[in-house]
């Protein structure tokens, strides 16, 4: 035990972290009050701190980082560090955020069409993506991050297929994830973005009533932030965000059968004969004994908002370690037809989120 507190005191009291946690601790901060401007607001926070953090990168390393060899591996390492364990913390501290009571009264009815609609959209978005020659990792994030709630989604299933893989991974194993990471979350950050705006002019020329349009909302729209931004202009922001948590909640499943999935996809062929590592990602046990605090103990119900506000500052802090290290490069290279893919699938979702809340809701 000794030696655990030592080993990561050595990794973690170091000027680097010091100087890589303040740049992103600020742009965390940045973004949570950026998103309240009214263009901001369609992006939200998360992705306000992601390309804060991807504006630094230049700066950090024309004056900082390419001064000496070391400082370069001290702050990718930091920045790697906080992107890793601040993002479990946050997404832990985010089920603060899904009251489970008002879920399964006031949205029972939304919880099938939740997990179809995540269902259809993952499977979908994954086959195409990987019919279009995307990388399966990329692919993956992508169609979660589509088919959920867009950046948190992202990292929380990219932490449940990284928990099933070795803990040591070389640097440019880690690289590549930060890039998929990074390239899933602009992805459905844009496509987030331009559907929330169909959303806002179609859905009024459509049959549709009030609580349909907010069905809509949520159903379809990527983003939390999307959602509620949607749901408030077509005047039914209850209902959309209701709608949109719902899906959040199958966040839950979708990463504990992601990382099973990942874990046998990894490991066929390769004839491993010692013992396996069991391919759940606990952080998301968290997540849920969050879900069940805020919903059933007092204490934490009336502490959920500055609870899940400090979740947010701790993803932002992820999301800006995460454009920190990013290699551009290497995400404009194999990032287009993700894209493309997430544009398609965003387009059956909401074509079929509008039939499905004319139908049954």
């Amino acid at each position: 035990m000794t030696q655990f507190f030592r080993t990561w005191w050595t990794r973690i009291a170091t000027p680097y972290m010091l100087i890589t946690a303040i740049l992103c601790l600020l742009a965390s901060i940045a973004g949570a009050l950026l998103k309240q401007l009214p263009v901001l607001n369609l992006f939200g926070a998360l992705i306000i701190a992601l390309l804060i953090g991807m504006l630094c990168q230049w700066p950090m390393r024309k004056f900082y980082m390419n001064a000496s060899v070391d400082r370069s591996k001290g702050v990718s390492g930091a920045a790697g560090l906080i992107a890793n364990k601040l993002l479990r913390l946050g997404i832990i501290l985010l089920g603060f955020k899904l009251n489970l009571q008002i879920l399964f009264t006031q949205g029972l009815k939304s919880l099938p069409l939740a997990a179809v609609v995540v269902t259809l959209t993952i499977v979908g978005t994954y086959a195409l993506a990987r019919a279009m020659h995307v990388a399966p990792r990329l692919a993956m994030l992508t169609a979660g991050g589509t088919g959920i709630c867009g950046a948190a989604a992202v990292m929380a299933i990219s932490g449940s297929m990284n928990s099933t893989d070795s803990e040591e991974v070389s640097d440019e194993e880690q690289q590549s994830r930060a890039d998929d990471e990074v390239m899933a979350v602009a992805t459905v950050a844009v496509m987030g973005t331009v559907f929330a705006l169909i959303d806002i002019a179609l859905l009024p020329l459509l049959p549709l009533t009030t609580a349909q349009r907010g069905i809509v909302a949520g159903a379809s729209l990527h983003e939390i932030a999307h959602a509620v931004a949607a749901g408030d202009a077509l005047g039914a922001v209850d209902i959309a965000t209701i709608m949109k948590l719902s899906r959040v909640l199958m966040l839950i499943i979708a990463a504990l059968v992601i990382a099973v999935w990942w874990s046998k996809r990894s490991n066929n062929g390769q004839g491993a004969t010692g013992p396996k590592k069991l391919p759940i990602p606990w952080f998301m046990l968290g997540f849920i004994a969050a879900s069940v605090l805020g919903t059933v103990v007092p204490v934490f119900h009336a502490w959920a908002p500055q609870l899940v506000d400090a979740g947010y500052i701790f993803l932002g802090m992820a999301m800006a370690a995460l454009g920190l290290n990013v290699n551009f490069k290497a995400m404009l290279s194999h990032g287009r037809n993700a894209v493309i893919a997430s544009f398609i699938a965003s387009v059956c979702l909401l074509a079929f989120s509008i039939a499905a809340a004319w139908l049954f809701f």
